[in-house]
């Protein structure tokens, strides 16, 4: 029989960074068309974004991410940084 453990590496497992994700409502070129990519290039893409399109930001992973036990399906506005402090080096 094998046990269950429990701890911090199960409520906010590795992020799979090359996963696809829409980074929304952001203005490329003067129009508003969303960026496809993966997900380290749009949490990238989203710190390079002025305060206001930042805030109007719409990140969407291919599938939800698990940080601190929840699944996060869809990131708003300033909740990206969240991903920014786990991006890899």
């Amino acid at each position: 029989m094998t046990e269950a453990t429990w701890g911090d590496a199960t409520k906010t497992p590795d992020i799979e960074w090359t996963m696809s994700a829409s980074l929304a409502n952001v203005v490329r070129g003067g129009e508003d068309v969303p960026e496809v990519t993966n997900l380290q290039a749009a949490v990238r893409a989203w710190t390079t974004l002025d305060p206001a399109h930042r805030d109007q930001a719409v990140l969407t992973p291919e599938r939800p991410i698990l940080l601190d036990g929840a699944s996060v399906p869809v990131f708003h506005g300033e909740a990206i940084a969240v991903l920014v402090e786990r991006l890899p080096g």
